[in-house]
């Protein structure tokens, strides 16, 4: 049985991106007859409050979503992280890591997607006198160290894609120094624990795959079949990002209804040839993802 997710990170309300990441994951699943899972990612507890957590689930209930387990909240699966995360450190595959973000200096270093840079491997061979020394200082994080080796994946949309975790990502963090737990051991041992095997996201989060592939294999589970899909523009052609509160669901309920917001997105991936109300429903017999373009899509005008 195929078992897909959407799973938001609820630092604000949902914009029309994140909308169609979970209607087109519900769809592929519910086309399927496959089983669909809610997975809450506010292992950011500072950035994710309660309120915010309820508010996704109500907007999702909203537009029509519906899920086939209760929500998973990340914030309770702490233990789950911190075995996975030991069971790397007992095979000697992770190691303390004390740079700050200033001292990484990103903007020299060589670029990884829009944010990230490649770890140097500053702290990867300290000598135990100097990880005590420096653990007085300050709490490190937890890097996992990476082979010199390709992982490669076929993309449902996006083709082949190819990483050298050594080269093109680095030694990378498992658990901040903060103390929470990174995006990618939580995203890896929450789709093992639920037995998602096929992951709908958006394609800004093509360049993790490979980490996260090399993670699952560590940690003995099969990577799921990826779909990473085009990120979603505005009219202007302008990135679509929770900042832009013209385009949140807070916005968009005062002026649409859930059939004129799907109905929207289904004919801003190709789903329908124009813009008229639907309901997630009356999409799935026409759904597959041979009409959903690789490209970036871009909103028509509402």
């Amino acid at each position: 049985m195929v078992t897909g997710r959407f799973a938001p990170t609820p630092s604000g309300r949902l914009h029309l991106g994140n909308m169609l990441c979970a209607m087109l994951a519900w769809l592929s699943v519910r086309s399927q007859n496959g089983r669909f899972l809610l997975r809450i990612e506010d292992v950011d507890r500072p950035r994710c409050p309660d309120r915010l957590a309820e508010q996704c689930i109500r907007d999702l209930q909203w537009l029509g979503f519906d899920w086939d387990e209760a929500p998973v909240y990340q914030h309770e699966r702490t233990a789950a992280y911190e075995e996975a995360l030991q069971r790397l450190t007992a095979a000697g595959l992770t190691y303390p890591c004390f740079c700050t973000r200033a001292e990484l200096h990103p903007e020299q270093a060589p670029n990884l997607g829009d944010t990230q840079a490649v770890y140097p491997g500053t702290c990867a061979r300290l000598t135990p006198a100097e990880i005590a020394l420096r653990s007085r200082q300050r709490s490190p994080a937890i890097r996992l160290r990476v082979p010199d080796r390709t992982v490669a994946f076929t993309d449902r949309l996006q083709g082949r894609v190819e990483e050298n975790l050594a080269r093109d990502c680095g030694d990378f963090v498992l658990r901040r120094s903060d103390g929470l737990f990174g995006y990618q051991l939580a995203v890896v041992a929450d789709d093992a624990a639920s037995g998602v095997n096929e992951v709908v996201r958006g394609r800004d989060i093509l360049s993790a795959t490979p980490r996260q592939i090399y993670l699952l294999e560590l940690l003995g589970h099969p990577a799921p079949a990826y779909v990473h899909i085009p990120l979603l523009t505005d009219p202007l052609g302008r990135r679509l990002a929770k900042r832009d509160r013209d385009l949140d669901l807070d916005a968009l309920a005062r002026r649409m209804g859930p059939r004129e917001i799907i109905g929207l997105l289904a004919c801003a991936c190709g789903l329908r040839d124009r813009v008229a109300p639907a309901s997630l429903e009356e999409l799935v017999p026409d759904f597959s993802w041979a009409r959903i373009p690789a490209e970036d899509l871009r909103l028509p005008a509402f």
